[in-house]
């Protein structure tokens, strides 16, 4: 598609015109559209994709998936079922949600991920305060970055980001941890989702704690440390076991979640105070809905 200077206005911005390829390319437009949407564009002085949808011509998933691969921001059409909706990161959702996780994401890269730290862990006191939820989301928004991003399940317990990622479910960390795989076989890659791999938790053991504590579970760490620009570990709920302070405490800096209406004063104030005393740097408290 030319860009000529038209009789009726002036040229479309290059940034325009490289949104209007892609929407053409993807057989979301024609070329009778984009003359139209310039003409638009030129009547009521609005960016490309609003005219686009004043005229009806696209939705906003369509302007959604093209500014995405303009910018080089991998993003699910909201159609997509290769990850579980809960993944609300990987469709790059506009609102209240997704700019939170665009923040938190900010702030992790602001005040802990800003040189040779790698390494970060998420937990919460209870069951079903969100923590492997919030823990991949994050993860899918630091890959958006073009961040090499693993997520790990340490959850051994009850595993849950195999289901997020739609993975089998072993093999996984737990078998690593007792020899029977190696990381690389572990390990999934989630090609839709740019720079993120994901390590599930593998079949539950019988002592999640022991294998834990092996420093079969260090050396993994520090390997992917090595080979990743961030690191994020899923916990089990630490008021439940101890396996939260291992994982946290490998780590050495952790994010509490707590829920809404749902997580007492006491049990944050008590983990807070159980990690700091096992030497782990607690960077603060997500609020999860």
């Amino acid at each position: 598609m030319k860009n000529p200077p038209s009789s009726e206005g002036p040229a479309l911005p290059r940034s325009d015109v490289q949104l209007g390829q892609l929407l053409l390319h993807a057989g979301k437009l024609s070329e009778k559209d984009i003359e139209a949407i310039g003409v638009k564009q030129r009547e009521d002085g609005l960016r490309f994709g609003e005219a686009a949808l004043r005229l009806g011509l696209i939705s906003e998933d369509d302007l959604r998936q093209a500014l995405a691969r303009q910018f080089a921001h991998p993003c699910l059409p909201d159609s997509d079922t290769s990850v579980d909706a809960e993944l609300i990161a990987a469709f790059c959702p506009p609102g209240p949600e997704g700019e939170a996780l665009r923040d938190l994401r900010s702030i992790l890269m602001l005040r802990w991920f800003d040189g040779h730290r790698r390494l970060l862990a998420l937990t919460s006191g209870r069951p079903g305060e969100g923590c492997g939820r919030l823990a991949a989301n994050l993860a899918v928004a630091f890959s958006q970055l073009g961040e090499r991003t693993l997520l790990i399940d340490t959850n051994l317990r009850e595993p849950e980001l195999h289901r997020l990622f739609k993975l089998r479910g072993d093999p996984g960390l737990s078998g690593v941890l007792a020899g029977r795989h190696s990381p690389e076989k572990a390990t999934s890659g989630i090609p839709a989702l740019g720079d993120l791999s994901v390590l599930p938790a593998g079949a539950p053991p019988p002592n999640p704690q022991e294998l834990l504590s092996r420093a079969s579970f260090i050396r993994l760490l520090d390997a992917a440390a090595e080979q990743y620009d961030i690191v994020l570990l899923n916990t089990p709920p630490a008021l439940e076991s101890a396996d939260a302070r291992i994982v946290a405490t490998r780590a050495a800096g952790c994010i509490i979640v707590v829920r809404r209406d749902a997580t007492r004063l006491g049990d944050a104030a008590a983990l807070t105070d159980q990690l700091s005393g096992a030497g782990v740097e607690v960077l603060g408290a997500v609020l999860t809905s």
